[in-house]
């Protein structure tokens, strides 16, 4: 169906309200392309779009749609998803808690059960929730770390993991076979499913074996001043509550703690982004704070600065931060003999070689998968069914880690409670987190790794992105900025190039390339699953500092020359 079809489509139909209908008339030619030029889909964190009417938006319509084929899935999947049902969340977002009550009540008329918090949850709760109420599987609703005019909508299954590719593509199969958005029914099963509202014997348990995690809970925090935001986002309750259970002196910035959906009280809620810093930096000098640690709004991600041994605030990317994090929990479980002798850590292919430098020193062994912490989750359940090996941590770049896996998905709220005991065993013994940092670089080698993204918006901007990834693969670089490249990883053809010989890639096809150059440097192309961009990631290793620094940004500029990217 043509743009123009599904537009109008849009405007004659009696279902979509006259305030929606008012916004589309509105549109320019471009909001309206890109409003209605695809279906919103899933990718690799789900679905997220622009809210909105439209296709490719997040509205009730394409929520609604999702949810019945989600619906459908679970019944085809489990003979007795009915009784077990859905465990269900949202953020603080615009339209968020309007979505998670239609949801339920679609898997109600399909006779399923559906459990629903009484308001906002981080992301991590809902995932231990699915496998505290052996449930089929569970739905939030966030858009994690994005502005405030988008939405997003996540599915997990019975293990409280966000569905993998061979469990997503049955449900992409359903959907697809659904009527259009505007025109799908919803089937009324008899008996009709209950929603259950959950109470908070769920957030105490939750809350339990998080605190439970502490290595050395024994530590003096007096005098170790904390500064906390959690964006208007989800984790201001349970945070503070953790906070004060551990004995920890923490300052939030009160002016971003209500769950605000416009986000009014920063800049930005990204831990990524240096603005999402500015309010915290702030209270931290004013109170002569040592650390700062914020949530993104569904808390599943940890955003660290700190105070340095040059008097300054200072950030972490995430790659640095979860690597002093692995170097502080594998060196104090290995001290107080916690260490498996068969243990695992995993990362991601576009990780930092430097957290797999610092596990293997420990003897931990390192598998690397797909972007997604989706398959973080499932080879924890997988390698549990063949009894090993065992899971000391998992992390990925994008500030997210996961430290004991009694849920599924990246828990900001462990790793925020581990981040504090580790910076304040390093002020224990009398050092700063640059200092513990360069220690590290100094004794495995200097990691500087970046990412860059280059927005492709609307149908064009598809075709420009899928361009680009052809000519990775049809003229691939012999060298760059005068180093060879001795390997190429195509995961999209599941294959690997090195010294004129293939391998095969055992992972799921993925369109993403990494190619190694003789330094050790890498350099990793992907298109985001859920953005309009495709994003570049540069990780340079070499003995000094200041030239490793400059790396990445010069192989950025020279790629982009070679491929005439703007």
């Amino acid at each position: 169906m043509s743009i123009e079809s599904s537009y109008e489509r849009w405007l004659l139909s009696p279902r979509v309200d006259q305030t929606s209908k008012d916004e589309l008339r509105k549109m320019s030619v471009e909001e309206k392309n890109d409003a209605f030029f695809k279906d919103v889909e899933f990718g690799t964190a789900g679905m997220r779009g622009l809210l909105g009417p439209g296709t490719n938006r997040m509205n009730v319509f394409t929520v609604r749609k999702a949810t019945i084929g989600f619906a459908k899935y679970v019944i085809e999947k489990y003979p007795d998803a009915r009784l077990r049902g859905v465990a269900i969340s949202h953020d603080n977002r615009h339209m968020s808690r309007a979505f998670t009550l239609d949801i339920a009540r679609t898997l109600n008329l399909f006779g399923i059960k559906a459990y629903i918090f009484d308001s906002l949850r981080p992301t991590p709760e809902l995932s231990f929730a699915v496998r505290h109420l052996n449930a089929v599987g569970g739905i939030i609703i966030t858009a994690s770390h994005n502005p405030k005019e988008y939405n997003g909508y996540k599915v997990y299954d019975e293990n409280g993991c966000q569905l993998v590719p061979y469990r997503i593509d049955r449900l992409v199969e359903i959907i697809a076979s659904l009527k259009n958005e505007l025109e799908v029914e919803v089937e009324h099963y008899r008996p009709y499913g209950k929603t259950i509202t959950l109470g908070k014997e769920i957030d105490d348990e939750y809350i339990r074996l998080v605190e439970a995690i502490q290595i050395n809970p024994q530590l003096d925090k007096k005098g170790f001043k904390i500064v906390f935001t959690p964006q208007h986002g989800t984790s201001y309750m349970p945070a503070m509550r953790i906070f004060k259970d551990t004995g920890y002196e923490v300052y939030p910035v009160l002016s971003q703690c209500d769950p605000d959906p416009d986000f009014s009280g920063t800049l930005s809620p990204n831990p990524e982004d240096k603005r999402a810093y500015i309010e915290p930096i702030k209270l931290a000098e004013k109170i002569g704070g040592n650390l700062i640690v914020m949530n993104d709004p569904d808390a599943d991600r940890v955003g660290v600065a700190y105070l340095s041994s040059k008097g300054t605030y200072e950030l972490f990317t995430g790659n640095e931060s979860g690597a002093l994090l692995i170097d502080y929990v594998l060196g104090q479980r290995k001290a107080k003999g916690l260490l498996s002798k068969n243990g695992i850590l995993y990362n991601t292919i576009v990780t930092s070689s430097l957290g797999t430098a610092i596990a293997q020193s420990y003897g931990v062994k390192v598998q690397s998968l797909l972007t997604g912490f989706k398959f973080i989750g499932d080879q924890i359940a997988l390698n549990e069914k063949i009894g090993g090996p065992h899971f000391e941590f998992g992390y990925e770049e994008s500030y997210g880690c996961l430290i004991a896996p009694f849920c599924r998905d990246k828990d900001g709220l462990q790793a925020i409670l581990l981040y504090c005991e580790m910076a304040l065993f390093h002020f224990r013994h009398g050092k700063t987190l640059d200092q513990v940092m360069e220690e590290l670089q100094q004794k495995f080698g200097y990691h500087y790794d970046c990412q860059f993204s280059i927005e492709f918006k609307g149908p064009e901007g598809a075709q420009l992105m899928s361009q680009l990834m052809v000519a990775l693969r049809e003229k691939p670089l012999d060298e760059i900025l005068g180093r060879k490249v001795v390997r190429r990883e195509d995961y999209l053809q599941s294959l690997a190039y090195e010294n004129g010989k293939t391998e095969a890639i055992h992972l799921p096809k993925s369109d993403v390339m990494k190619i190694f150059l003789d330094d050790e440097t890498t350099i990793a192309v992907r298109p985001s699953g859920t953005e309009p961009k495709c994003k570049f990631y540069y990780g340079a290793v070499g003995t000094d500092r200041t030239a490793t620094k400059e790396k990445p940004a010069a192989l950025h500029a020279a790629l982009c020359q070679i491929y005439h990217l703007k």
